[in-house]
């Protein structure tokens, strides 16, 4: 009787946890859905009462509209471009960076390392002024340069994720290319690289998410339309109200356009993602 009440409690808490985890899981993509939804939907459905999560008839006008009243696939491009050469910058000067942090043994290595973390400390507000200052002596405002240059000198919190990573392969394998005449830099795409690439693959990610989903930087650099973002774009159809109330199925559809490029990288590197994490924090 006993085994038996025991095996009816943990079957509640097991029910009770999955019921939890859906409606938690669910509140976080009814944001989604309703996008969808709204994305869907003609101009009088918009302010339909009560409000319907499935639209019929379903009306892909709005992706239309979308291209009518603004360059999108501009806007697509831009986006694309500033990401991926922000991404491949970042993993570039980050890997080198944590690579030398650990296994370089250099004297003030530990000192370096403490100084690089508690830049992140440091509020991007403190940094932007100055840094706008540096672009516009240099003549390079309203150019892609100020939203990729910086990437290509590494980030200090990308730094630490592929650092922990790296500090988790044996030292084994790093003596044994040394007999073997290697240099640090041979060890570093031959070993480093293939071993923590779930990691370095999560760096990519990160990074492709935050240049894609940037408005704050566009808003201060670019002033040419030709030169918008998609995120640039999409706040010029929420109005100067911010409320953009008559074209909600026009922005809803722009921000439908706008997430697909970051679901399909999320679901093609997922399993690398996960992994990378998780192979982070193997060793402190």
């Amino acid at each position: 009787m006993r085994n038996e009440n025991a095996h009816l409690r943990k079957r509640a808490n097991t029910v009770l946890t999955y019921v939890l985890i859906s409606a938690v899981a669910l509140l976080a993509i009814f944001p989604i859905l309703w996008a969808i939804s709204s994305a869907l939907k003609t101009p009088q459905q918009q302010y339909q009462w009560p409000p319907k999560l499935i639209p019929w008839p379903i009306y892909f006008g709005n992706f239309i509209k979308l291209f009518e009243v603004m360059p999108m696939g501009r806007y697509l491009l831009n986006s694309t471009f500033i990401s991926i050469w922000s991404m491949v910058g970042m993993c570039i000067a980050s890997s080198l960076g944590a690579y030398a942090f650990a296994r370089l043994h250099f004297r003030g290595r530990d000192f370096l390392f403490g100084v690089l973390l508690v830049t992140m400390m440091i509020p991007y507000a403190l940094t932007m002024i100055p840094t706008f200052l540096i672009f516009t002596k240099l003549k390079l405002v309203d150019t892609f340069v100020p939203l990729i240059a910086p990437n290509w000198f590494g980030s200090a919190f990308m730094v630490f994720l592929l650092r922990q990573a790296y500090m988790g392969i044996p030292q084994d394998l790093v003596d044994a290319a040394k007999l073997d005449g290697a240099s640090h830099f041979r060890i570093f795409l031959n070993i480093f690289v293939p071993l923590t690439l779930p990691t370095l693959v999560t760096v990519a990610l990160l990074q492709f998410l935050f240049s894609w989903n940037d408005l704050l930087g566009p808003l201060i650099y670019i002033n040419n339309p030709n030169l918008y973002t998609v995120q640039r774009g999409l706040s010029l159809l929420l109005g100067r109200a911010g409320t953009g109330i008559d074209r909600r199925g026009i922005s809803m559809a722009g921000a439908l356009l706008g997430m697909l490029p970051m679901l399909t990288m999320y679901l093609f590197g997922q399993r690398y993602f996960i992994s990378g994490l998780t192979r982070s924090g193997i060793k402190g």
